[in-house]
């Protein structure tokens, strides 16, 4: 089934890893909103707790390029939240297709970061999240991410506040 949906998934966003155990699309969701819920506090443990350790886990973005494996996934984000950026970002507007054992979002992170001189810099990310159910772990687990950011000017900057030349 597809569909289209708001879901507003941001720093308001709650933990929910405990009903990502539930098997079905509404686990997967929870999943999501736990993945937002880390990210919009810098909680790795929580973070890593969503990403597949997975060798072929992959994350396709402006800050790490390609990535694979959820242990060198965690590390970027580990040195994304020492960084200092404070990333604060709602995820909304999303395609979701539900194929069953894999649900994917597609849809934009819409908010902000911490710059360099200590503002709030606006950020918009077209993004995809792929969850699957991981049978081995009881429960549904982040597989795949893309981000992009469409501004030549805005990626420039994003990239230099996470210190990636």
């Amino acid at each position: 089934m597809t569909r289209v949906i708001d879901f507003d998934f941001g720093p308001s966003a709650g933990n929910r890893l405990a009903e990502a155990a539930t098997p079905g699309y509404e686990g997967s969701v929870a999943a999501l909103e736990t993945f937002y819920y880390a990210l919009n506090r810098a909680d790795l443990e929580v973070l890593s707790a969503v990403w597949s350790v997975e060798g072929l886990a992959q994350l396709n973005n402006p800050v790490g390029g390609i990535l694979r494996s959820g242990e060198r996934i965690v590390e970027l984000y580990a040195r994304i939240f020492s960084s200092g950026m404070d990333v604060q970002v709602t995820f909304t507007d999303a395609a979701t297709y539900d194929l069953g054992p894999a649900v994917v979002f597609a849809g934009r992170e819409i908010g902000s970061y911490r710059g360099a001189d200590g503002s709030r810099v606006p950020l918009a990310i077209r993004t995809t999240r792929v969850f699957g159910w991981s049978a081995g772990a009881g429960r549904w687990e982040q597989l795949h991410h893309h981000g992009s950011i469409d501004d030549p000017a805005a990626l420039a900057a994003y990239r230099a506040a996470a210190g990636v030349r």
